[in-house]
This record gives C-alpha cells, structure tokens and sequence, in this order.
C-alpha cells in the first residue's frame, strides 16, 4: 500500500468509525447497519490493495472522516474523548499484534474459517457477528490490556451487542493495520495531525459537491 496523508487518512477514519459504532451500540444499544457490514466486510477484503477498495469508497467512511477532522482539529482535549481513548488502544494493541507471529497466524485462520459462514449467511449476519465476536476474545483480547467498553449495562450484558462491539474492534484493528502499513504510526498522529485534519477535510469536501 502507498504510504500517503490519503491513505493514512482512510485507514485512520476507520479506526474513528469503528470506535464511534462501538460507542453507539454501548450506549443505545444500536448502530448504522451499513457502516457496520463495511467494517465486517473489511476483514474479509483479503486481496483488496487500497482502502477504497477495502471500503467500497470514501464515501463509507464519511462518519470516520469526520471525527477524524473533529477529534484531530481541537489543539487540547479531543471533544470525544471516549472515541479517541478506544481508537488509541487499537492502533496500540496492534502493534502488539505484529510481535505475535503466532497469533497473527490464528488471526488469519479463524477469519478463513468465519468466511466460509458469510458465504452461506450474510456479513452482518448474527452467526458471523457472533464468530468474529469469539475471534476476537480468542486473540486481541488475549494481548492486553483490554479495552474496557463504557455504556449501559443492559446493552454491554446483552450477548448480540456484546458480540457486535467485539467484531468492530476486530475491524478496528484491521483499520490500524492499514494504518501502519500506510507509514501511520504514534508520532504521525502527533505531528502530522493538522495534515491528516485537512486531508480529512479534502476529502468531506470533495464527497459533499
């Protein structure tokens, strides 16, 4: 992948649209279907080479590209800093994920495996959810240290919501995987954060005319 301020970018916006669905389903108990199944159907992009294939547009991730330009352009305090705080810990705990051959290798093989069920069910489908749910528990959780989802009790208890907030952090952790093969890494998101803002902007600039 070309490691460009775009491509960095649409990686970035990944992360912040896969934080911001975990957070809808944490507290309301719901999220936007179709942004759901792009981030699903992310994980199973296994020969796509460019995030606009990865996620069927740009245009897929207006709501990440967005809160990219929202979290990034304030100088202090993000203004969402329950989004920023899960966003962190992806691109954090995969870059622990690179140290692990092992548990990339058990990565790959169970989300060969959950392809197999998106080819008889659908990728939003509860029994696909539900897989990606277990994978995800079965290695990223295994990382450390977790990432503790705030929201209301009844909807992190509730098995189907469980399952969907963990497939999203999985697909998460497929955006910051992009992220880094794109040349993202801590310091660019440091320094380099009013070039990913703008960028950010660009790109909602040119989706909106």
């Amino acid at each position: 992948m070309e490691r460009s301020d775009h491509n960095r970018t649409l990686a970035l916006a990944a992360i912040f649209q896969a934080a911001s669905l975990v957070k809808d389903l944490a507290w309301r108990g719901s999220c936007d279907e179709y942004e759901l199944e792009v981030l699903i159907g992310s994980l199973f992009a296994f020969d796509s080479t460019t995030p606009e294939e990865i996620y069927r547009g740009e245009v897929s991730l207006r709501t990440g590209l967005e809160r990219v330009r929202t979290q990034l352009e304030s100088g202090g305090k993000p203004p969402d800093m329950e989004i920023t705080r899960y966003a962190v810990g992806l691109i954090f705990l995969e870059r622990k994920l690179q140290k692990r051959g092992d548990m990339m290798q058990q990565l790959a093989d169970g989300l060969q495996g959950a392809q197999r069920q998106v080819d008889y069910f659908t990728l939003a489908h509860e029994s696909v959810i539900s897989r990606l749910g277990e994978i995800y528990k079965e290695t990223i959780s295994e990382l450390g240290p977790r990432i503790i989802v705030q929201g209301e009790q009844n909807n992190l208890s509730n098995p189907d919501t469980a399952a969907r907030i963990r497939a999203l952090l999985l697909a998460g952790i497929r955006g910051a995987v992009l992220w880094r093969q794109a040349g993202g890494s801590r310091w660019k998101l440091l320094f380099g954060r009013k070039r990913l803002m703008n960028e950010a902007g660009h790109i909602l600039q040119r989706l909106n005319t």
